[in-house]
């Protein structure tokens, strides 16, 4: 009885949560799923169409091309960021750490992850003024240096537009994966690397084979936390670029918001969130089953 009593009061704690999370997702999303399945404009009632809009959606060239900028994204916020930030989290953990001492490589790592605290609005107004054909810093910088036939209209430009979008993304994912590693290689036995280094060792071996199979569970967590994030941008592309030039930027979440809002095309905007929301849980259930599957294997 005791027990029971104890779960019972654990499950108190948990309603006002599980009410929440009821009225702010799970009923929204049934919403939009059931407008998904009609013909509307966002006034009068809406008429029941069944699978037209996603039929649609299948031949929507607009839609796949967006998607596949989707993709860009997921390499400027999940693989790039992943990649730069294991390199850096082992080299401020090993070397500056300890060369330096902690204070400095705190300091490091805080300027690394400020990016992750600043309002997305704020940062991509700076660097729309940073990338600004005419008076830019970037096209400045480029001239001061005598490099001027390099300047560009960074973001009015569809050949350079998305890069320029990926390059600001990879700025302001990095600091989440550093994070996450140098707490990673906190548990991180440092005898392995010191017997390695004994042995003769070099950084990059000891990094290769030490710091990335103890980071695993981590690169996981990371890989799939970046891809969802990136599945789902919407902020930086609305304020850099807003889909243009011509849809060069445009992704998933921005064409759902432009069809819904600016088309009146609400239960065809609709549709295109579903899918995109569904992908993205499916993408979550498989990155927990695989960490699940990990976890299992390095038990046994």
């Amino acid at each position: 009885m005791r027990v029971r009593g104890t779960r019972d009061s654990y499950a108190l704690f948990l309603l006002p949560g599980a009410l929440a999370f009821l009225a702010v997702v799970v009923v929204p999303f049934l919403m939009n799923t059931y407008v998904s399945f009609t013909d509307w404009q966002g006034v009068g009632g809406p008429e029941w169409s069944g699978l037209a809009n996603y039929r649609e959606l299948l031949d929507d060239a607009e839609f796949w091309e967006s998607f596949r900028h989707s993709l860009f994204m997921v390499v400027a916020m999940a693989a790039v960021p992943t990649a730069l930030g294991l390199v850096l989290a082992a080299a401020l953990f090993d070397h500056v750490g300890r060369h330096f001492g902690a204070r400095i490589t705190a300091v490091l790592r805080a300027c690394f992850y400020l990016p992750q605290v600043l309002p997305i609005a704020v940062a991509g107004i700076v660097w729309s003024w940073i990338l600004a054909p005419d008076n830019g810093s970037l096209n400045a910088f480029l001239k001061a240096i005598g490099l001027g036939g390099w300047r560009q209209d960074w973001l009015g430009d569809p050949d350079f537009a998305l890069y320029s979008v990926m390059g600001v993304m990879v700025w302001v994912q990095l600091g989440f994966p550093l994070v996450v590693f140098m707490a990673g290689l906190q548990r991180v036995d440092p005898q392995l690397h010191e017997a390695a280094e004994l042995d003769g060792a070099g950084w990059w071996r000891r990094f290769r084979h030490i710091t990335l199979p103890q980071l695993r569970p981590e690169i996981q967590v990371v890989l799939t936390w970046c891809t969802i994030a990136a599945l789902k941008v919407f902020g930086a592309v609305y304020v850099l670029t807003k889909g243009g030039p011509g849809g060069a930027t445009d992704v998933p979440s921005y064409f759902s918001f432009t069809t819904f809002f600016e088309k009146t095309q609400v239960g065809y905007g609709a549709a295109i969130s579903t899918v995109l929301t569904v992908l993205i849980l499916a993408l979550s259930v498989v990155g927990l089953r695989l960490q699940a599957r990990a976890q299992d294997g390095e038990r046994t």
